[in-house]
C-alpha cells in the first residue's frame, strides 16, 4: 500500500509517499480501508518532534516510533482481529489511530465508531480528534449550560469550529474570536458575536464570560482571567507557540496553580479518545446540531502541503486528506 512515511523528525520535507507493507489487525483491532484522514495540529507536532515535551510522551526520543503520519480516520472496515465484536467488514467507521495517511490502517476497536450516514467520508475524517476534543472542552471541562456566555478563542480553527457549534447546541451565547478571513465562517457556524482580533481587542467590549475556551494558546493568563466572571472557568486546549522545550503547553501546566489563588477555575485539557464520545458526537452530527467545517481537501501525495497549510493558520475549519 501507499503511505506517508517519515524516518526522522523535521519539517514537511521529511515526509515521503512510499510503498510499504499493508498492516494486519491484531487482537481487538480493525483494519480500515482509509477514505479520508483529518489533519490536526498534533500531526505537525509529531512530524517535527516539537516541542521536545512531545517526545517524552512516548512518541520516540530521536525519531518517530510510528513512522506513518496521520491520526484521524474515516473509511470502511476491511477485516477484524480476534475479539472484535462491534464491527464487521463493510462497516463505515470513523475514529482515531496511528498512521491514517495511508491506504490502510489498523485502529483499536474502542477508538472507532460508526460513521454517521449523513456525512461524507471527508466530513467524518475531519471530526474524530477535533470534534471529540471540543466536546470534552464544552461538556466536561467547561460544563457549559443554557444561558451562559462563552468566549471561544481560535473559533475559526479545527477544534474551535466544533466548539462554537457545540456551545450553541448546549444553549450558550457564543462569542467567537478569529482572524479577518474566518469571520464569515464563524458567523455561519452560529456564533452570536464575532471578534476579529486583527481589528478589535478581545477585551474591548467590556463583557465578562462564564466560560472561555482557548484553542489559540498564546494569550496571557492574566488577560483571560480579567475576562471571566468571579466563578468563571478557563479551559486551555493544546498549546501553540512558545519555546522548543514545552511550546505553548506550559500554559496548561501552570493553569491549575493559578486556580489556587482565585475563585476562577483554570484548566488544561488533555482530550481522551473514546468510542463513547465518538458516538455522542456522531449523534449530534446526525441530528444536524454539528457539522464539520471542511475548508480544503488534499490528496495523499499532497500531505506536505496540507500540513503546511494548516500550520500557517490559513485553514478555515478543518483540512482533510482524501485517500
Amino acid at each position: 500500500m501507499q503511505a506517508v512515511v517519515q524516518d526522522l523528525y523535521g519539517s514537511a520535507d521529511v515526509l515521503e509517499l512510499r510503498d510499504i507493507a499493508r498492516p494486519q489487525p491484531r487482537d481487538g483491532e480493525v483494519l480500515i480501508r482509509v477514505r479520508a484522514a483529518g489533519v490536526d495540529q498534533g500531526v505537525w507536532h509529531l512530524m517535527t518532534g516539537l516541542p521536545y515535551l512531545v517526545r517524552l510522551f512516548g512518541y520516540g526520543l530521536k525519531k518517530p516510533k510510528v513512522p506513518v503520519r496521520g491520526r484521524e480516520v474515516a473509511g470502511v472496515v476491511e477485516a477484524v482481529g480476534s475479539g472484535v465484536t462491534r464491527f464487521a467488514p463493510g462497516d463505515e467507521v470513523f475514529g482515531t489511530c496511528d498512521g491514517s495517511f495511508a491506504e490502510y490502517v489498523c485502529a483499536k476497536e474502542d477508538k472507532v465508531a460508526r460513521k454517521p450516514l449523513s456525512l461524507s467520508f471527508e466530513e467524518a475524517g475531519a471530526a474524530p480528534i477535533s470534534g471529540v476534543t471540543a466536546l470534552q472542552a464544552v461538556r466536561d471541562a467547561g460544563h457549559v449550560t443554557v444561558g451562559q456566555k462563552v468566549l471561544i478563542l481560535g473559533a475559526g480553527g479545527g477544534v474551535g469550529s466544533f466548539a462554537v457549534q457545540l456551545a450553541k447546541a448546549f444553549g450558550a451565547e457564543v462569542t467567537g474570536v478569529c482572524s479577518t478571513g474566518k469571520v464569515e465562517l464563524v458567523r455561519s457556524l452560529g456564533a452570536d458575536y464575532v471578534i476579529d482580533y486583527r481589528t478589535s481587542h478581545i477585551a474591548g467590549a467590556g463583557k465578562l464570560y462564564d466560560v472561555i475556551l482557548d484553542t489559540a494558546g498564546n494569550r496571557p493568563l492574566s488577560l483571560l482571567r480579567r475576562l471571566l466572571v468571579p466563578k468563571g472557568t478557563l479551559v486551555i486546549i493544546g498549546g501553540e507557540g512558545g519555546g522548543k522545550l514545552t511550546g505553548g503547553f506550559q500554559r496548561s501546566l501552570v493553569a491549575p496553580l493559578v486556580s489556587l489563588f482565585s475563585g476562577r477555575k483554570f484548566k488544561g485539557l488533555v482530550a481522551k479518545e473514546t468510542y463513547l464520545d465518538l458516538e455522542a458526537l456522531a449523534s449530534l452530527m446526525e441530528a444536524g446540531s454539528v457539522k464539520p467545517a471542511v475548508d480544503k481537501v488534499f490528496s495523499l501525495a499532497e500531505v506536505r502541503d496540507a500540513i503546511q497549510y494548516l500550520h500557517e493558520g490559513r485553514a478555515r475549519g478543518k483540512v482533510v486528506v482524501r485517500v
